[in-house]
């Protein structure tokens, strides 16, 4: 086993978590204590770092378990993600501002969708598709086999994919 510090292993997770914990609560404010929490119990936990295998997971787990925590405490009343953060025009659409607001709202509606997703499936397309982690990965992270995952990612995707096209044929 390597030794684990907790400058150059544990704090340098500290955004990754926070994208976990923000992306499960649907809260800036929660998720900043998520992460604290998180911080606090793997620091508490340091006579036992030499065995554990992979850190990140560890904190991963440690910060998915407290954020689901959280959201159950806050019985589920969860303002969306649209109030929590601020979309900056992307450039990479050109100039047009009639371009810019419709990329805008679709990146709003896909945003929407997710949120509308169960709560495993959301936080699989989280650490699959936005914090880029292997399938492999995840399974251990969620205690979960690849093949679930694969079939949560599948799951979701079409979800998000079906209720995307209803609405840009047909609108709201």
């Amino acid at each position: 086993m390597k030794k684990i510090s907790f400058r150059t292993d544990v704090l340098p997770l500290k955004n990754e978590l926070f994208r976990v914990a923000q992306r499960i609560t649907l809260n800036r404010e929660e998720a900043e204590d998520v992460v604290q929490e998180t911080m606090i119990k793997v620091w508490n936990r340091r006579e036992s770092w030499e065995e554990i295998e992979n850190i990140e997971a560890f904190c991963l787990t440690i910060c998915r378990n407290l954020a689901l925590d959280k959201t159950r405490r806050m019985d589920n009343r969860n303002p969306s993600l649209e109030a929590t953060r601020t979309d900056a025009a992307d450039g990479s659409y050109g100039a047009d501002p009639e371009e810019q607001a419709i990329q805008r709202d679709r990146i709003r509606l896909v945003r929407r969708l997710i949120d509308r997703l169960p709560e495993k499936q959301r936080s699989i397309m989280q650490l699959r598709d936005i914090e880029g982690k292997s399938y492999r990965d995840i399974a251990q992270l969620l205690s979960i086999t690849e093949e679930q995952v694969k079939v949560n990612i599948f799951r979701a995707r079409q979800s998000i994919k079906k209720e995307f096209t209803k609405t840009e044929q047909y609108g709201l």
